[in-house]
């Protein structure tokens, strides 16, 4: 998933071009809806949710209240409607001794149209999760470039997403709470904050304390696009499939990018 960002130049309050928040948004839900539309798509889903659980209460305590993290990532699956079996399996085999040893890997190249993409993945065989995104680049019509080809196209930030319009209420929580705010934007009833990686938990922790019945609807850390390209017709088209592509690689756990599609009218 991706976000389109702009620089705030405005004081307490951003200028906002709403069709590009708007697209951002409709992104979001056509990429989440596309991976979970078959039971075959579904399992896929479970199953990079497990991996990522397994890692992060592994890497840590494996109790939810004690890794902000581990429940951070749990409050993501279950938004993406993966059962509590599945949750309680991948913390449950955290737990015990030995397991599977993954290893992030990420990678970086040129999608169709020439947009630029990385992709971030779990994998315990770097020879064939490399070779399984070469290939997904190369059939997408694509090329997969070197570490740093592309992330310069980037910044590295936390999204946290939710339905509001009070700009400067949420402005002031960060602030006062410490947080490296980037830029706050909003349209259409819809706020994100974007803040350094490094507070993410803290802009998170004060934002829900500061705002009665707050819910997320992104929270995340993720290579937010310095730019936005939208594609039409045969692009369009095109950048969708390798997406899809990338999807069907059990290893890939995040896709970034700098497309958004245009809005259709329903």
């Amino acid at each position: 998933m991706h976000y389109t960002r702009r620089k705030w130049l405005s004081g307490l309050s951003a200028s906002l071009e709403e069709c590009v928040v708007r697209q951002m948004g409709r992104s979001f839900e056509n990429r989440k809806h596309s991976i979970a539309k078959t039971a075959a798509q579904k399992s896929k889903l479970y199953s990079k949710y497990g991996k990522m659980l397994y890692v992060v209460a592994k890497n840590g305590v494996p109790e939810p209240e004690s890794n902000p993290a581990l429940k951070n990532m749990i409050e993501k699956a279950k938004k993406e409607q993966v059962p509590a079996h599945v949750i309680e399996k991948a913390i449950e085999k955290a737990k015990g001794s030995g397991g599977e040893d993954y290893a992030e890997a990420r990678y970086e190249g040129i999608g169709p149209a020439g947009c630029p993409v990385i992709v971030d993945c779990l994998t315990d065989n770097p020879n064939r999760t490399i070779t399984d995104v070469r290939n997904c680049f190369v059939k997408g019509g694509g090329k997969l470039g070197n570490a740093g080809s592309v992330a310069h196209f980037f910044d590295h930030l936390a999204v946290l997403s939710f339905k509001g319009e009070d700009e400067d209420k949420v402005l002031e929580i960060l602030l006062e709470a410490d947080v490296n705010v980037d830029e706050v934007e909003s349209s259409n009833g819809q706020l994100t904050a974007f803040v350094s990686p490094n507070d993410f938990f803290k802009a998170k922790t004060a934002l829900l304390e500061g705002i009665p019945d707050l819910e997320f609807e992104v929270q995340e850390i993720a290579f937010v696009s310095q730019s936005n390209t939208e594609l039409t017709g045969e692009d369009a088209a095109a950048f969708e499939k390798f997406l899809e592509l990338l999807d069907d690689c059990d290893d890939v756990q995040n896709v970034h990018h700098n497309v958004v599609f245009p809005v259709s009218e329903e």
